[in-house]
């Protein structure tokens, strides 16, 4: 064997370096990207020369034109390289002592197979790589090209290496098993590397689209194996539902070690930041399968330095910066070549002829060959039956199917009836879920009592169970895979089936009537009773995410089983607790539609509903719409039931809810005066509903600006709930806030500070630090902190509130835009102007969208800006848009109320600025007489009017007044916040004092 051992050796004139020419099957890419990379790195030239054996050329030839290639040929030996064309191993063996075994020197080998191949293989003396880790394969490698192992790695390459193929990327989760018999697509596959490693970063979405079954799923699972090595985190996600494209996306979040909450929202919104920061993994490669309709998900596509495969019959997806690339069905000779791998017994003009007549559609051809094979028909009585002889009325199910595959899936199904009759009824039952992940194990959890006898006595008998199963997957119908990580564990258990959209299809459709209507209550009662019936438990959520996309399918809509209405009340509220909130609200829409045709519009059940549909509606921001169903809903109710009806209480607090978000806020008042009293005369003053109708009527007097109200009903509240649900319930902490806000918004800084703080903690010992709540306390925290001059501290809690906020609710939530208000002032005085002018103008044009004009968070968002347009000297602009505010405030909620007292004392200085003294000092003096009146004589807002009136008096040189005033105001800042206040030591040093919007969200 010594002259096979010859050393690599550059055969052509000149060449500066040893050169090695890789010759490996497509399926082995990543074995040749590794050992080309090792090479490299060692000093040698790498070429690489992906083998093709066509059918029509012989393999002698094909292999003397290896020996053209400059260097040496190393080929990388395994099944698929000799698999190809395909040919037998008598072929081969000819071929390799033709060619090989007369020169062996031009030829090295490494095999990366196991199983077995041709016998003459033993001339390429090709040396094992399995079954071993990198450095050991390393240096089998080098040995074997001779290279010696003391060969320096090369400091020029700085590329990242191509991982190891025996491992696994750091993070790989749902992609189907590799289908081994995967054939052809080498230009597609090439294609598609090419198209994302060419894209700019941040545009490296790539969309495979074609017709149903002609393989865009096998194809994107084929990306991800043979190009896989090149990524750290390869992540699969089933896109045909947005909610369940949000919980599987969001359940990357721990496998990339991100610090976030169990709520989905929250997770999935870490995800994205962190792919599209590229940290902690840069290289990443998501594939979205299935996502038929872009505008289901196409603003939740993660953009970054990583790639995105999305499979999808709907070329739209070019229209939201995605390249496309067409997945047509095989071309003839991957056709020929397929069939014969999957159906051994046919011949190359069998093959041919079956794929001419099933039109080359990979999904039929995989599942007609493989009953074929084990049949005696013969393919020309095969297409005798297509051609009409067994089913006359071929017709088309739809647009994306071929003529045949009704007639062909006709066939199969009478071959399936013939074998395992029960495996139909499977099937058929499998087509009252959702297509894709099918979850089978609630078939088999279920109660089966009462059940039909042939789908009973296939659940009591795993033996049949399993034959079942066995069958479908023998020939293609289902694949026994799971879209969880433990794929492995699930598919061979046969928790999950994955059934394709086509199959699907044509399967429910071609179904007895008599099976129809017992097969979908069946799987009504499976998903009833998968129901955790407990919503708010963040731990079921997982449960209610596998359930939600099963419901249209099963029709539960039209169900009057009360534990089927149950399930979809509960999904509602699992929707609306997770954040669900657009796909909450159509589901919510053809529910109420559905049930007042099924039970009437005045059933208990509908005006559940409409309960929990409003409350999706309120938080997807539609308060207008929702405001008139909770109207409608309360009056009807108060006519058919009476004002003390228990719906009719509950629909009037929703009501006061929408008044509150739309700023009616004395219309809310009205109604939360009624509500309370009402609840306390039919429950008492220690039931929680009580409780929660005081808690909105303190909230509603701190909207009103009636602080001081707001705080001694929050303290009553407070109380009562640490007596009735004990210091740490949610609640109870919750209750704790407000108060703490009551005494921010009166000017009692350090009390409300030293109740946050201990409150903050609570809250991450009980709740979480990410949880919703704790963020509305650090919230408050940060602004107690501000006020009391700890900016450094106030900085990073705004930041992060603000980050919490976007990844848990959106960047469009209330919560959200009061955070990225409060940050945005301080970034004003504190940090970047030009920061906080473009987080000011992004927070005005979210509020426009989310509110009517004239709303006061709209106002006191423009109001905010104009303090910005001032400090960047803007002043015209700036004065006409205070002005504005002023005149917009007073409008919406009286000339005195606190936020129009503050943006009178803004106005007042800008009217300074554009030279109009005199009516700045009459505006802050009578600014300084309305805030007595509202808030008192020491409220921080009445002094910083005070401050701001001496200032104007100044400007008008009239100096003894102007003494007077400040002096007295300096006096009782001292004697309230202290001498060394920040706000003491500004007035003392005439900085004329400005007054913040803060938005209030309960």
């Amino acid at each position: 064997m010594s002259e096979a051992r010859t050393p690599v050796r550059s055969t052509g004139k000149g060449a500066a370096r040893q050169t090695v020419t890789i010759s490996f099957a497509g399926f082995n890419r990543p074995w040749a990207a590794w050992i080309g990379d090792r090479l490299e790195r060692r000093g040698l030239r790498v070429v690489y020369l992906r083998w093709d054996a066509p059918p029509d050329e012989s393999l002698a030839g094909l292999l003397r034109d290896l020996t053209l290639a400059e260097g040496r040929t190393l080929i990388l030996v395994s099944e698929w390289y000799f698999q190809l064309g395909p040919r037998t191993h008598e072929e081969w063996n000819t071929a390799l002592r033709e060619v090989v075994a007369p020169d062996p020197a031009r030829f090295a080998a490494v095999s990366v197979t196991n199983t077995t191949v041709p016998s003459a293989t033993a001339a390429l003396a090709p040396v094992d790589l399995t079954n071993m880790g990198a450095d050991e394969a390393e240096r089998r490698l080098l040995d074997r090209l001779d290279v010696p192992l003391d060969t320096p790695v090369s400091a020029d390459v700085t590329r990242p290496a191509p991982r190891f193929p025996a491992s696994m990327p750091d993070v790989w989760g749902g992609v189907p098993r590799r289908n081994t018999r995967f054939t052809g697509r080498e230009p597609l596959l090439n294609d598609a590397y090419h198209l994302l490693q060419g894209s700019e970063p941040g545009a490296g979405v790539l969309t495979l689209h074609g017709m149903s079954g002609v393989g865009k799923t096998q194809l994107a699972a084929e990306y991800a194996y043979r190009f896989g090595s090149e990524y750290d985190v390869v992540w699969w996600v089933s896109s045909e539902k947005r909610v369940t494209y949000r919980r599987l996306l969001a359940e990357l979040a721990p496998k990339l070690a991100l610090s976030t909450g169990p709520e989905y929202g929250e997770r999935l919104r870490a995800v994205r930041d962190a792919l599209r920061r590229g940290d902690p993994h840069s290289r990443w490669l998501l594939i979205l399968d299935g996502a038929d309709e872009p505008e289901q998900i196409w603003d939740l596509v993660p953009t970054g330095p990583g790639h995105v495969i999305i499979t999808s019959r709907n070329p739209e997806w070019g229209e939201h910066n995605s390249k496309l690339l067409e997945v047509p069905v095989y071309a003839r000779d991957e056709s020929v070549a397929f069939i014969r791998r999957r159906a051994p017994r046919l011949s190359e003009a069998d093959a041919d002829q079956l794929a001419d007549a099933l039109e080359d559609l990979p999904l039929l051809l995989d599942q007609t060959a493989g009953w074929l094979n084990d049949s005696d028909l013969s393919v020309d009585d095969y297409i005798a039956l297509l051609e009409g002889g067994i089913d006359q009325d071929v017709v088309k199910v739809s647009a994306d199917f071929p003529l045949a595959f009704q007639t062909a899936w006709s066939i199969l199904l009478n071959k399936l009836r013939e074998t395992v009759p029960e495996s139909v009824d499977l099937l058929r039952l499998c087509t009252f879920f959702a297509p894709g992940f099918i979850p089978v194990r609630l078939l088999k959890e279920m109660s089966h009592d009462d059940l039909p006898e042939q789908i009973a006595g296939l659940l009591d008998d795993p033996l049949l169970w399993n034959k079942a199963i066995n069958q479908l997957r023998q020939y293609s119908v289902v694949r026994l895979e799971s879209h969880e990580t433990a794929l492995d564990e699930a598919a061979s258990s046969g928790e999950s089936v994955y059934l394709h959209r086509m199959v699907h299809q044509i399967v429910h459709k071609d179904m007895p009537e008599q099976d129809r209507r017992e097969f979908i209550e069946v799987v009504r009662r499976a998903l009833a009773e998968a129901d955790p019936g407990r919503p708010t438990d963040t731990r079921n959520w997982d449960t209610y995410a596998e359930i939600v996309p099963h419901l249209k399918y099963a029709d539960v809509l039209q169900s009057k089983d009360r534990k089927v209405q149950a399930l979809v009340l509960n999904c509602l509220r699992y929707m609306l607790f997770a954040g669900e909130y657009t796909a909450g609200v159509k589901l919510g829409a053809r529910a109420l539609r559905a049930w007042r045709r099924l039970l009437g519009a005045s059933h208990p059940r509908v005006w559940e509903l409409t309960y929990h549909y409003a409350n999706l509606m309120r938080s997807a921001g539609r308060f207008q719409e929702t405001e008139a169903i909770d109207r409608a809903a309360m009056e009807q109710l108060r006519e058919d039931r009476g004002e003390h009806d228990l719906d009719h209480l509950r629909m009037a607090g929703g009501l006061a809810a929408d008044l509150r978000e739309l700023a009616q806020y004395e219309a809310a008042l009205e109604l939360d005066q009624w509500l309370y009293p009402t609840y306390r005369d039919l429950f008492g003053e220690q039931d929680s509903r009580t409780l929660n109708a005081l808690n909105n009527l303190g909230y509603t007097m701190r909207l009103l600006g009636r602080y001081e109200e707001a705080r001694s009903i929050d303290l009553k509240t407070l109380e009562a709930r640490r007596l009735l649900l004990k210091g740490r319930h949610p609640w109870t902490l919750f209750s704790e806030v407000s108060y703490a806000i009551d005494m921010r918004l009166l000017g009692r800084y350090s009390e409300a500070d030293s109740a946050q703080t201990k409150n903050v903690h609570e809250h991450h010992r009980v709740m979480g630090r990410d949880h919703q709540s704790t963020l509305r306390a650090e919230h408050n925290l940060a602004l107690c902190k501000l006020r009391g001059g700890d900016r450094a501290t106030a900085g990073e809690l705004l930041t992060h509130v603000l980050e919490g906020y976007e990844r848990k609710l959106g960047d469009t939530h209330v919560h959200t835009l009061a955070a990225a208000v409060s940050q945005s002032c301080f970034a004003r005085e504190h940090g970047d102007i030009d920061q906080a002018r473009e987080a000011s103008e992004s927070i005005i044009a979210r509020y426009e969208l989310l509110l009517p004009e004239g709303h006061p968070f709209l106002i006191g968002a423009r109001a905010n800006h104009a303090l910005i347009l001032r400090s960047v000297g803007e002043r015209e602009h700036a004065h006409v848009l205070i002005e504005e505010a002023l005149t917009g405030m007073a409008a919406a909620l009286g000339e005195h109320h606190p936020h129009t007292l503050g943006c009178a004392i803004n106005a007042s200085a800008l009217r300074n600025l554009v030279a109009e003294p005199e009516s700045a000092a009459e505006l802050s003096r009578v600014t300084t007489i309305r805030a007595t009146e509202t808030l008192g004589r020491t409220h921080p807002l009445t002094l910083s009017a005070r401050v701001a009136h001496a200032a104007d008096l100044r400007a008008l040189r009239d100096r003894q007044q102007a003494e007077k005033v400040e002096q007295e105001a300096l006096s009782d800042l001292a004697a309230t916040l202290g001498p060394q206040h920040v706000h003491t030591i500004s007035a003392r040093s005439r900085n004329r004092p400005y007054w913040d919007f803060e938005p209030q969200a309960n």
